[in-house]
C-alpha cells in the first residue's frame, strides 16, 4: 500500500504561484508513475499532469505553460509547482500513483493510491 498526503494548498490571489506537495509513505514511489486531478465544485474530476517513474512530464493542454509536475524520488515527494493562478483553478487537488500502462496518464482508472486532496481557493 501507498500512503499519499497533499499539502501547500490554502487561499491564493489570482496570479500567485503555489507549489503542492505529495508526499508518499508505505512503499517508494520510484517504481510509480505520479499524477495530479483536480476537481471543482459541481464539475467531474480533471486530469491536470502526471509524471512517469523515469521522469517524464505530461500535462493536460490547458495546463501547459503554468503548471510544472515533478518528483524527488529520494524524499518520496511529488510536486505540482503552479503559476498565474486564475479563479477557475479553484479545486481540490488530489495526488495519485498506480502504474499506468499504455501511455494512459490522464485515466484516473490508471491510478491505484489517492491522497486525500488539498483545496487550492483563487480569489480575484
Amino acid at each position: 500500500q501507498v500512503q499519499l498526503v497533499e499539502s501547500g494548498g490554502g487561499l491564493v490571489q489570482a496570479g500567485g504561484s503555489p507549489r503542492l506537495s505529495c508526499a508518499a509513505s508505505g512503499r517508494p514511489l520510484s517504481g510509480y508513475a505520479m499524477g495530479w486531478f483536480r476537481q471543482a465544485p459541481g464539475k467531474e474530476r480533471e486530469f491536470v499532469a502526471a509524471i512517469s517513474s523515469s521522469g517524464t512530464p505530461f500535462y493536460a493542454d490547458s495546463m501547459k505553460g503554468r503548471f510544472t509536475i515533478s518528483r524527488d524520488n529520494a524524499r518520496n515527494t511529488l510536486y505540482l509547482q503552479m503559476n498565474s493562478l486564475k479563479a477557475e483553478d479553484t479545486a481540490v487537488y488530489y495526488c495519485a500513483a498506480g502504474r499506468v500502462y499504455g501511455g494512459y496518464w490522464s485515466r484516473s482508472s490508471e491510478y491505484n493510491f489517492w491522497g486525500q486532496g488539498t483545496q487550492v481557493t483563487v480569489s480575484s
